[in-house]
């Protein structure tokens, strides 16, 4: 559905985006992750029209829609920041779009019944914004959104000001709706959870560039450098030598793993996730250590391993007293090499 080619994007000599190119697909919710200052919400402007790129362009189902202004472009934008009318109704904030098109007023009052009811809030159309919680303020700018039927809905962070267990609610509501309504979203987070929990496509990005496009699940278990790994979820990332096909040398010590095509003796970065930590007797472990923290996680123990002068964190449903002498063990096929960064930007966060 949308060709996104070569944008460049710079603010008083400051690069913002680099060259970038990115293909959506239609119905697809797709989210930009990353840090702040990583480019996410400037391509999200640019794609709104709020923003014009110094270089690239921007294909709509084929047709160049650069110079369009926002009011012209076939989506919609729901921002961070509350932008409702609150001088107006809920009902005439939903409406004011379709008012500025010239409908009638009988199938205005039948799209913003039918908004309000897609995003829950039946019976809210004579109430004021000043009323609402955060949640329902949330909800408004989605349903003023979707009434004017976009094939694009932009969502600019539209969570973040939500507490934990609102914006846990909202995440499944926009899963909802998207498939309810047969729409294109595309979503901009800092919020690792988010993404991986409402996503069917992961854009991960950090200064101006696209760093790992891919699902959930590719995203999380084959990141493509310590930037990825770091960023996405927790992990213990190593710097490592390669020894050959299938064998790994981190801390000393040798692991087997399932990773071929990194050559033979080569530095490389080596991601091993929490949960695939495994504590064993110290007889059965690769390597041994001690663990120096327990922290009950409500679903897990998260404990800290000290083992050759490396502070592991490991997750696990059965807890190893602090103090106690551990040996660590590692499946072959939980040990994730990936090749070391050639620009400055594929940087792991911890080594920044």
């Amino acid at each position: 559905m949308i060709k996104i080619e070569n944008i460049s994007k710079s603010f008083d000599g400051v690069s913002v985006l680099e060259n970038l190119n990115l293909y959506i697909r239609e119905n697809e919710f797709l989210t930009l992750l990353g840090p702040s200052g990583c480019g996410k919400t400037t391509l999200l402007r640019i794609l709104g029209g709020f923003e014009e790129p110094d270089t690239g362009r921007i294909l709509f189902e084929g047709k160049d829609i650069s110079l369009l202004a926002p009011n012209k472009r076939p989506l919609n934008t729901v921002f961070q920041k509350d932008t409702l009318f609150y001088h107006m109704s809920v009902a005439d904030n939903i409406a004011f779009g379709l008012k500025i098109k010239g409908q009638t007023k009988s199938y205005i009052q039948d799209k913003v019944h039918y908004a309000l009811h897609l995003v829950g809030l039946d019976g809210f159309g004579e109430r004021f914004p000043d009323s609402l919680s955060g949640g329902q303020a949330q909800r408004i700018q989605i349903a003023r959104a979707i009434v004017n039927e976009p094939k694009v809905l932009l969502l600019d962070e539209p969570l973040s000001a939500l507490d934990l267990k609102l914006r846990q609610d909202m995440q499944y509501e926009l899963i909802r709706l998207k498939e309810e309504l047969g729409i294109t979203f595309i979503y901009v987070t800092h919020d690792q959870e988010e993404a991986l929990t409402m996503s069917d496509t992961i854009v991960v990005m950090n200064g101006g560039r696209i760093q790992q496009i891919g699902t959930p699940e590719d995203i999380y278990n084959e990141p493509q450098n310590a930037f990825v790994a770091d960023f996405i979820g927790d992990g213990n990332i190593f710097d490592a030598i390669m020894i050959r096909d299938r064998l790994v040398q981190l801390l000393g010590a040798e692991f087997e793993c399932v990773d071929t095509g990194f050559g033979e003796m080569n530095p490389v970065d080596v991601i091993i996730r929490p949960e695939d930590v495994e504590l064993v007797s110290p007889e059965e472990g690769t390597i041994t250590g001690v663990v120096t923290s327990v922290i009950f996680k409500g679903v897990h123990y998260e404990m800290d391993v000290l083992a050759h002068n490396y502070h592991w964190m490991a997750h696990s449903t059965k807890m190893a007293p602090e103090g106690s002498p551990v040996g660590i063990r590692i499946d072959p096929f939980n040990i994730q090499v990936m090749h070391k960064p050639i620009r400055e930007d594929q940087e792991t966060l911890v080594n920044e």
